[in-house]
């Protein structure tokens, strides 16, 4: 089974930064896409950012120019590396994983099929 973890959230100040970190296990980073998303009560879930097999990537507007998503394959352990941090990025993120073709990345939370427990990340 694919099960992957996230960390890295917490508190911060607008301005601020934080890394999460999701590991992944019982998968192939060369067979998967991966994505983060983000979720605030009351509000659908929002797709954050994503990163396909072949290390292109997609953004929500929202975060282009302070967000990136990256991936350690020898780690199995995706990354999203928050910059200039707003209020309004608060919530919980979490990871997801889905088996995907190459040249794709998989942007649509419902496509996902497995996703981690969420870190809270809040900003003030």
């Amino acid at each position: 089974d694919v099960q992957l973890v996230e960390s890295g959230g917490g508190s911060v100040q607008t301005g601020g930064s934080l890394r999460l970190s999701c590991a992944a296990s019982g998968y192939s980073s060369n067979t998967f896409c991966m994505g983060w998303f983000r979720r605030v009560p009351g509000l659908e879930r929002e797709g954050v950012a994503g990163i396909g097999i072949d290390g292109r990537t997609a953004y929500a507007d929202s975060v282009k120019g302070r967000f990136t998503i990256s991936q350690d394959k020898a780690k199995s352990i995706v990354y999203l590396q928050m910059n200039s941090l707003q209020p309004e990025d608060t919530g919980v993120y979490s990871c997801a994983a889905v088996s995907c073709p190459r040249g794709v990345v998989v942007a649509a939370a419902d496509q996902y099929e497995h996703w981690g427990q969420g870190t809270q990340v809040t900003v003030s």
